[in-house]
C-alpha cells in the first residue's frame, strides 16, 4: 500500500496549458498596466514637485522629496491671486451649468419630440456650427461683448463704453449654450418612446407638464453629462478669458496659472501646487457624477 502511495506521489503534477484566450487576456492586462503607468507618471511627478521646496525643484530628481512641504500651496494662494480667480471661474461655471441644463435640455426635447417645420434643417445647421474653429469666432464674440447695449457705459446702440469686456458677464456669454450638448440631449430624448407623452396628453396634461413630470425625471444621466461638459468647458478654457479679460477682477484660474511663468522666471514648485488646486474641482465634479456621466454619454451617443 505504501509503495503504491509513493508511486502516486512521485508522479509529476498535471499542468494545464495556457489557452490562447488566457494568454491574450494576460497580454492585455500587462499593456493596460504599462499605459496606466505612463499616463499617471506626469501626475505623480506634478504632485512630487508641488511638495518639493521651491529652491530644490529639479535640483535632486526624486519621485518623492526628502523634506516635503506645504509652503508651495501657500505661495500659490497668496502670490498667484488664485482666490479671486477661483471665485470668478466658479461663478461663470455655475452660470454656464445652469443655463446649459435649462436651455439645451429644453431645446433637445423640442427637437426630439416637438417637431416643427424646418426643425431638422435648423438642427443640422446648429450642429454644423460646431465644426467652426474657435479662433475664427473670437473677434466677432469680442465685438459683440464690447458693444453690448447699456453695459459698461455703452448707450442703446452699444457705443461709448467697454460693454461687457473685462467682466464676468462677458466671460460667461460664449458658454451659455453648448451646441454639442443640444446634440447629445436630442439623441437621448429620441431614444425614448413617444407613447409616454401621448398617454399623458390624452389625460389632459400640458406640454410643459409632459416635459417636466415625465421626461425630466428620466433625463438625469444626460443632465449630468451636460453639467460636466459645461463645467469643464469653463474651468479649462484659456483662450477666451485671455481675449476678454484685461485685469485681475475678471481673471480665471487658467489665467492665474500663467502668472507663475511670466518675466522669464518660472516658479515650478508653486506652479505645480497651483495646478493641483485647480485640478481638484474638475475631479470632484466628475467623481460625484461618474455613474450618470457614463450612462448618459453612452445612451446619448448611441440612440437616435
Amino acid at each position: 500500500m505504501s509503495a503504491a502511495t509513493d508511486s502516486r506521489s512521485s508522479r509529476p503534477a498535471r499542468r494545464f496549458p495556457m489557452t490562447r484566450t488566457r494568454r491574450a487576456g494576460l497580454v492585455n492586462i500587462v499593456l493596460l498596466l504599462i499605459v496606466t503607468a505612463l499616463v499617471l507618471f506626469p501626475f505623480l511627478w506634478m504632485i512630487s514637485l508641488a511638495f518639493t521646496p521651491a529652491e530644490a525643484a529639479f535640483r535632486d530628481v526624486k519621485i518623492w522629496p526628502d523634506n516635503p512641504t506645504w509652503s508651495n500651496f501657500l505661495t500659490a494662494l497668496s502670490v498667484g491671486n488664485l482666490g479671486r480667480a477661483f471665485a470668478n471661474s466658479a461663478i461663470v461655471a455655475i452660470v454656464a451649468v445652469i443655463s446649459n441644463c435649462v436651455i439645451t435640455v429644453a431645446a433637445g426635447y423640442a427637437f426630439a419630440h416637438l417637431p416643427f417645420r424646418g426643425s431638422n434643417l435648423i438642427f443640422y445647421v446648429l450642429i454644423a456650427t460646431a465644426a467652426i474653429p474657435v479662433a475664427v469666432t473670437l473677434i466677432p464674440l469680442f465685438l459683440m461683448v464690447a458693444n453690448f447695449p447699456l453695459a459698461g457705459g455703452n448707450d442703446l446702440l452699444g457705443r461709448g463704453g467697454s460693454g461687457l469686456a473685462d467682466s464676468l458677464g462677458g466671460l460667461a456669454i460664449p458658454y451659455l449654450v453648448g451646441t454639442m450638448s443640444i446634440f447629445l440631449v436630442r439623441q437621448f430624448f429620441t431614444g425614448m418612446s413617444p407613447d409616454l407623452a401621448e398617454a399623458a396628453r390624452l389625460d389632459g396634461a400640458s406640454e410643459f407638464r409632459v416635459f417636466w413630470n415625465i421626461y425630466m425625471p428620466l433625463s438625469k444621466p444626460i443632465i449630468a453629462v451636460v453639467a460636466i461638459f459645461s463645467f469643464t468647458g469653463v474651468w479649462d478654457d484659456l483662450l477666451w478669458p485671455l481675449v476678454v479679460s484685461s485685469s485681475p477682477k475678471s481673471q480665471t484660474v487658467q489665467l492665474a496659472l500663467t502668472g507663475f511663468s511670466q518675466s522669464g522666471n518660472i516658479q515650478y514648485a508653486p506652479l505645480m501646487a497651483a495646478t493641483i488646486l485647480v485640478t481638484i474641482p474638475v475631479l470632484l465634479v466628475f467623481l460625484f457624477n461618474q455613474r450618470h456621466f457614463i450612462s448618459g454619454l453612452s445612451e446619448g451617443a448611441v440612440k437616435g
